[in-house]
């Protein structure tokens, strides 16, 4: 295969606001602060220390502390958790939901995506420390989005009713779906240690949030990997001015909605509410609404005055939870952290924020677009040369590649173009002649063009439908190496689970994406294990 990599502008997977993102468009640059160079990271630096409140480190260090008082840490985490302490050091954020099992493939690119910034960064600023976080999304309630993976073209789904912050959800019930899922491993050294991951992490702890830091510490620990659940009242104390002035003044709203003007030409991701917080208990996170001076909580019968509503946030901040508008702000009031690194998605609706950043006086982070690869085997690599398929090739739609394969092979040219050309040549005389007589003769041979000129057209698609029986074989063993690197028509990275990948490679898969993965390089990355 003549390369490794391919473009997110030329992927074909990413959105026209991301295209424009990365080509750093000049109508977009009002929407970030620095776009993530190695060398704009030091004037990030200079500006979250003048602008970051100290204060809030000791109370972090110690949340991080006692999140992590039963589970066995590396050096490197709890080096870099006691690093938090410091006033030179500095965070880098990625944030996923409590996907069962890490669900996606694209949870480990995340990661790895952050944990590789910031060694970059550590060779570039040697006096400063930097520390990857993950922010585990503990407070989210989609349950549905969540409750399953894929494995081998099966999706496992874990069935279990949900109505409050996932992050508080009961494991029990997955020892069921474990025996289900174990089946499907068969008989192999990794194979044990998928299974022991499995059970270790969610049979033996109660709390989904405890069972996700523990698989992603197991997996990342060695590299100095920081987990955080947010959902704490320490932390959201210092959250404390910012929940107040939403309730207050709805500025998020106002500032969001302004900026959501000048994305006009792009879809936008998500939109604000007038308030963008929820209430939540353990089972219970529903939205807080503002309406005829009084704060109610939706789909309950909970209510507040504007006093009662402030004196509960000064008691218990905790039962206040932040939406997808509001979260961002409340990572990076507590964080002192330099860049957000996000899927597509993600990396759009931060481009709504920065006027929000702005008017609360809190330092809006670099966005970087996370790493993205494509995993193939040696046999799938050596297919697609036989086939004399380019990566470029294959991440076409289905059915382009399959045109495209299908011109590439025939024996004869498909495209009836000169055909056409000498079509127009003729027509060009004939309305030459037409304008030395009536109007009704050039109605004529427009008539006659179009439906001569549709007819080719006609001629060039049973042409091409011809071909393609005829090329039957050939074509089916394109699409079907496709259908396995692109499952359900999709990026792999959506849609497989890691587990896949380890019975394969063991525990090499994740050293060789940290070895090859770097994330200031705005490439889909193929790699071949």
């Amino acid at each position: 295969m003549p390369t490794d990599c391919i473009s997110y502008q030329n992927s074909g997977y990413f959105s026209k606001l991301i295209h424009d993102y990365l080509d750093q468009k000049i109508e977009l640059q009002s929407l970030y602060n620095y776009f993530p160079t190695s060398e704009n990271f030091e004037k990030q630096i200079i500006e979250k220390q003048t602008n970051f409140d100290n204060n809030i480190r000791i109370p972090l260090v110690e949340t991080l502390k006692k999140q992590y008082q039963n589970i066995e840490i590396s050096d490197s985490t709890k080096q870099n958790i006691t690093l938090l302490a410091l006033q030179n050091t500095f965070t880098i954020t990625t944030g996923h939901q409590l996907n069962l099992f890490t669900g996606p493939l694209y949870f480990l690119y995340k990661i790895i995506s952050t944990i590789n910034l910031t060694k970059e960064l550590k060779l570039k600023y040697p006096a400063c420390n930097f520390v990857p976080i993950y922010w585990m999304a503990t407070e989210d309630h989609d349950f549905e989005e969540i409750n399953y993976f894929n494995f081998k073209g099966k999706k496992f789904r874990w069935n279990k009713e949900s109505t409050g912050p996932v992050g508080r959800l009961s494991t029990e019930g997955l020892a069921e779906f474990f025996e289900i899922y174990s089946k499907e491993l068969g008989l192999s050294t990794n194979a044990d240690f998928i299974r022991k991951l499995f059970q270790e992490a969610y049979l033996k702890h109660e709390k989904l949030a405890d069972a996700t830091r523990f698989l992603a510490n197991s997996l990342f620990a060695d590299y100095g990997l920081v987990i955080l659940d947010a959902d704490d009242t320490d932390l959201k104390r210092a959250f404390i001015p910012y929940i107040k002035e939403e309730l207050e003044l709805q500025t998020s709203f106002k500032t969001v909605e302004k900026t959501i003007e000048q994305l006009k030409n792009y879809t936008v991701q998500v939109n604000p509410r007038e308030i963008n917080l929820f209430y939540i208990e353990d089972n219970l996170r529903e939205r807080i609404i503002f309406e005829k001076d009084k704060y109610f909580v939706n789909n309950s019968r909970i209510s507040f005055t504007k006093e009662e509503i402030l004196k509960l946030l000064e008691n218990n901040p905790e039962k206040f939870s932040p939406n997808v508008i509001m979260r961002p702000l409340y990572q990076e009031v507590i964080l002192p952290n330099l860049c957000y690194i996000g899927g597509g998605g993600e990396i759009a609706y931060w481009l709504e924020l920065k006027a929000l950043f702005d008017a609360v006086n809190v330092t809006f982070p670099m966005l970087l677009v996370r790493n993205s690869v494509l995993l193939n085997t040696e046999k799938q690599a050596k297919k697609a040369d036989k086939l004399g398929l380019s990566w470029a090739d294959l991440f076409t739609k289905p059915d382009d590649l399959v045109n495209t394969i299908t011109h590439k092979l025939s024996a004869f040219p498909i495209d009836l173009t000169p055909q056409k050309e000498t079509l127009e040549k003729q027509f060009e005389y004939l309305y030459e002649l037409a304008q030395q007589t009536d109007k009704s003769f050039s109605g004529a041979v427009k008539a006659q063009e179009v439906k001569q000129k549709k007819g080719l057209d006609n001629l060039e698609k049973r042409l091409l439908k011809a071909q393609k029986r005829k090329l039957d074989n050939e074509l089916q063993r394109v699409t079907d190496l496709q259908s396995e690197l692109f499952p359900n028509k999709s990026l792999q990275e959506r849609q497989s689970n890691f587990s896949e990948f380890y019975l394969e490679k063991g525990e090499q898969l994740i050293p060789l994406l940290i070895q090859k993965l770097k994330p200031l390089e705005t490439n889909f990355n193929i790699i071949t294990i």
